[in-house]
């Protein structure tokens, strides 16, 4: 009895003890710890894989019947589409720090974070790594929008590159200015022809003739690639901050930032000269162009700033002064494509949008493919690529009607 009554005040005490301790003085959060491999390790680690399932499925390209999905900064999974209502995994290509790719004549160009890394895919089967050009992009990540704050100890950017996070919830003593929080540093930075591929409206490389043009947040960085094999690195040109996408139309690249849209005329290919440029509020925003209009999808919330989220038309007959002429109101656009006079618009969760653009001033609904989230398309002349979230979806064109011929898992 004694030895029951004593362990009994033991734990009354031990809980008197926690119930006077000052919760207030300590936080609960989100802590996001880099995971990390060395610049060597990295170059050794490209690899051909067989399939697998996706990570966080990212942008979309197509060339020569296959179609390459992004696994952010993972690699890139490749998809047999000789028949667009079966489409096959052929093998995923492990490239760590890949966002983008682009490809001419066989000739596969992918980023892995600083490098460009040169493909040899005329045997899909049998893919080489053919070159590559070190250090020819500076070196930028993105923390996790889920973390409240950064292990700092455990990031060393000098000899080693970022290729994960690992969240933890942790508890901590509130000491002022001891964390750095994610919403003040959410950032550290720095047309289609028969032999080359086309990517979508997210895309930040883009090859016209014998160039590649590669963006990142600030600048355009150019490539001769007249030797495919053999890439040569021009001279970057600044191009002003937040740039997120590429697009070409005739001698002119069209540049989506976060503030707004920018045009440089390429007849000097090797230096493209700033033409003009259409300002809006903070906002991420891919664009697409035909002869007379630009259209900007305009996304709102988390790190794309506080505008509504809309599409917007500009008319750019008068290349140097691109003048606003329309809104249309979005839920929560992400990409979007052309093909003759209908506008595919990948407006996130509430699906795919269809419109007829004969009239940009009164654009009619034409379809609306709801319960499925979408990221961004290719209009192919046969039909329509969409990829969302896990999920490729491929539309014919019949009759001028837009009808779902397949869906693809991509898990």
């Amino acid at each position: 009895m004694e030895t029951k009554n004593l362990l009994i005040s033991v734990i009354l005490i031990l809980i008197s003890f926690v119930s006077c301790s000052d919760d207030s003085k300590y936080e609960y959060y989100e802590l996001a710890t880099p995971v990390m491999i060395s610049f060597d390790e990295l170059r050794k680690s490209v690899d051909i894989l067989p399939p697998k399932e996706i990570k966080e499925s990212g942008k979309i390209y197509y060339y020569n019947k296959y179609i390459f999905v992004n696994d952010k900064n993972k690699g890139i999974h490749i998809i047999n589409n000789s028949n667009p209502e079966n489409p096959l995994k052929v093998s995923f290509l492990k490239i760590p720090g890949n966002v983008d790719i682009s490809v001419k004549n066989n000739i596969l160009y992918a980023d892995s974070f600083i490098d460009l890394l040169v493909f040899d895919i005329s045997d899909i089967n049998n893919i080489k790594l053919a070159n590559r050009l070190k250090d020819v992009f500076p070196y930028n990540y993105v923390f996790p929008q889920n973390a409240d704050a950064v292990n700092w100890q455990k990031l060393n950017t000098q000899n080693s590159v970022v290729v994960d996070w690992v969240i933890t919830r942790e508890k901590r003593e509130i000491i002022e200015n001891e964390l750095v929080y994610m919403d003040t540093a959410l950032e550290l930075a720095s047309n289609e022809g028969p032999t080359e591929g086309r990517g979508g409206s997210l895309a930040r490389f883009k090859i016209i003739n014998s160039y590649l043009y590669a963006v990142d947040s600030h600048s355009i960085h150019i490539f001769d690639i007249k030797d495919l094999d053999h890439p040569n690195k021009l001279e970057s040109v600044y191009a002003g901050f937040d740039i997120e996408t590429i697009f070409n139309r005739n001698q002119y690249l069209f540049l989506g930032s976060m503030s707004g849209m920018f045009i440089y005329d390429i007849s000097k290919p090797e230096t493209p000269q700033f033409l003009s440029e259409f300002i809006h509020g903070t906002a991420c925003d891919p664009v697409v162009v035909d002869e007379n209009y630009a259209y900007i999808t305009l996304r709102s919330g988390n790190a794309c700033g506080a505008f509504e989220s809309s599409l917007q038309i500009v008319d750019i007959t008068d290349i140097i002064n691109p003048v606003l002429i329309k809104s249309y109101k979005m839920d929560g656009p992400y990409g979007l494509g052309l093909k003759n006079e209908k506008l595919f618009i990948c407006d996130g969760d509430s699906g795919l949008k269809v419109y007829d653009k004969t009239d940009v001033n009164n654009m009619v609904l034409l379809n609306h493919f709801k319960n499925i989230n979408t990221f961004d398309v290719i209009p192919l002349e046969s039909h329509l690529l969409m990829i969302g979230k896990d999920v490729l979806q491929q539309y014919s064109y019949e009759n001028d009607a837009i009808k779902l011929i397949s869906t693809f898992n991509l898990n």
